[in-house]
């Protein structure tokens, strides 16, 4: 798992960070149990080389990998930054090319001389392929040989508009690890049709050895694989522990939420408000028989508590029973639809739910109950 929530996340529109809210990031990323952070972009000035230093300070210059351009003034400027991996990326797609200004072979030139020159500066080298899901397996073989031969230890697959799906994603994988079994293959996700996550997932089941990730799938547009995600599917849908604490998702979430000023929505999965609340009548029948009836996984798992129930448009008996009995009243099953409709009534008819003292106040006037919303 490689955390780029400080170089991809930052890149989100609007979203700057401050050199502490970096150091405090990075901190807790370690501490949630990420073994590797990509960090900054050292040719963007001294300040952002000065926050990378400041992170590979906080955490231990082995853990941080910095990105630059495949350009030699972005390795020099790498250079700088006193950490032990750098990422270099270069364009693979035709459409990539033509913008940077760069033929197939000059590429390929390109490749061989920067990564051999970055081998003399950094214990690892990774190089990237920018837009590779628009590239052709032959050029994208030829480039991966090209980036191994030359010493690089990690192929980065970038999908960079995210238009892969997950059967396109493992295709890919396979064909380069068939083709170059020896170089460590890393996939980067967009998430402009919302499949980062699978398509992540879709990349460690062909064989990837890595996938990029960013708290709450901060990034460019509408993101990237959300860290999270990844990480709680491959526990509960995959039964792999990739090394992240699950109950350091909520609080690490929070951290970035606040720090990227990008509010979490209700209903991202894992961490968003909505995530272990439930309404529907069905539902927390269910959920008050056996709670794995409407749940992937405990709450407690990730460290937070299931939300009361909603008393809304859609709430049944069961749900009425349970929250009136939390308040010390006891209504039989009869009473309890009764009331249930007069909740869906009343919710309907001001478009909200009603509050749990609400819901006492209508028990104790049944019988007298219109659409008018009781006071408690």
């Amino acid at each position: 798992m490689v955390d780029t929530t400080l170089r991809d996340g930052e890149q989100a529109p609007g979203v700057v960070f401050c050199q502490a809210d970096k150091v405090a990031i990075a901190r807790a990323l370690v501490d949630a149990g990420i073994p590797e952070l990509e960090v900054g972009i050292a040719a963007a000035g001294a300040k952002a080389r000065a926050d990378i230093r400041a992170v590979a300070g906080e955490v231990g210059e082995e853990r941080v990998v910095t990105w630059a351009r495949g350009r030699a003034d972005d390795l020099d400027a790498a250079a700088l930054c006193g950490v032990a991996a750098v990422h270099l990326s270069f364009p693979a797609s035709p459409l990539h090319q033509a913008v940077w200004g760069v033929g197939p072979d000059e590429l390929l030139e390109n490749v061989d001389r920067l990564v051999r020159r970055a081998r003399g500066m950094f214990d690892r080298v990774y190089v990237g392929a920018q837009d590779a899901s628009r590239a052709s397996p032959d050029s994208l073989a030829r480039f991966t040989a090209a980036a191994f031969e030359a010493g690089a230890c990690r192929l980065r697959l970038a999908d960079t508009t995210g238009i892969l799906m997950p059967g396109s994603v493992a295709r890919q994988i396979s064909e380069l690890r068939a083709a170059v079994p020896e170089i460590e293959l890393e996939f980067h996700g967009h998430n402009d049709l919302g499949l980062a996550t699978a398509n992540a997932l879709a990349a460690l089941d062909a064989g990837a050895q890595a996938v990029s990730v960013t708290v709450n799938g901060l990034g460019e547009r509408a993101g990237n694989a959300a860290l999270e995600e990844v990480a709680m599917a491959l526990r509960v849908a995959c039964g792999i522990d990739c090394g992240v604490l699950p109950r350091a998702l909520p609080s690490l979430s929070r951290l970035v939420a606040r720090a990227s000023a990008q509010e979490v929505p209700a209903q991202k999965p894992i961490v968003g408000a909505n995530a272990f609340r439930h309404e529907s009548g069905l539902h927390c029948a269910g959920l008050l028989r056996d709670a794995r009836s409407y749940e992937p996984f405990p709450p407690g798992l990730v460290g937070r508590k299931r939300s009361a129930f909603v008393l809304g448009a859609h709430t049944g008996g069961a749900a009425v029973q349970h929250v009136l009995s939390l308040n010390g009243i006891r209504v039989d099953r009869t009473r309890a639809r009764e009331i249930a409709a007069a909740v869906r009534r009343l919710a309907a008819a001001r478009n909200a739910p009603l509050s749990a003292g609400e819901l006492t106040a209508l028990a104790s006037t049944h019988g007298r109950v219109s659409t008018a919303v009781p006071t408690s």
